[in-house]
């Protein structure tokens, strides 16, 4: 009886301990799973993959745009005519500045931007049109500057109140 009560313990501790083993076996590709893909086990969307594709190795030893100014408000104008502005920053950063795009969430915003490497330390500009022919009333307009930065996306504005032309006006009160 008791080599059978001893039989029965020690098949027991070997049973758990298998288990244990497949346990850590199991968090252990996971940990491996975890690391090769930058995301969670068993995630079931792409986000988390999105966001840790989206984050570089290094987010210090980068470039950094500083700009002179974020926004730029023009004030009131008549529609019809055109806004012009040159927003200047200087790169801050350790690494060469390299601009991908710069744009605007509409047609009658147009930057224009230096396709050129900028070099720590040195300056640049983003000149940036915009068209009032058909607006009216307050205007704000961002242009979206993706860059080898961190974070990749930078944003200014260009800011007023855009006035009717008067032969809008008075087409309008006829």
């Amino acid at each position: 009886m008791k080599n059978v009560v001893l039989f029965c313990l020690a098949l027991a501790v070997a049973f758990t301990a298998c288990k244990n083993d497949s346990a850590d076996t199991t968090a252990e590709k996971n940990v491996t799973t975890l690391n090769a893909d930058k995301t969670l086990p068993n995630a079931n969307n792409n986000t988390a993959q999105k966001v840790a594709d989206a984050i570089p190795a290094d987010t210090v030893n980068v470039a950094k745009m500083t700009f002179t100014e974020q926004v730029f408000d023009y004030g009131t104008v008549k529609a019809g005519g055109s806004v012009e502005h040159t927003f200047k920053f200087k790169n801050t950063g350790v690494a060469p500045l390299i601009i991908e795009s710069a744009k605007s969430t509409c047609g009658c915003t147009v930057p224009q931007y230096p396709k050129e490497p900028i070099a720590p330390g040195e300056s640049g500009e983003i000149a940036v049109k915009f068209n009032t022919k058909g607006k009216s009333g307050r205007q704000r307009k961002p242009v979206n500057i993706t860059a080898n930065t961190w974070p990749k996306l930078t944003t200014v504005h260009i800011d007023g109140t855009v006035e009717k032309a008067e032969e809008e006006a008075t087409a309008t009160n006829k």
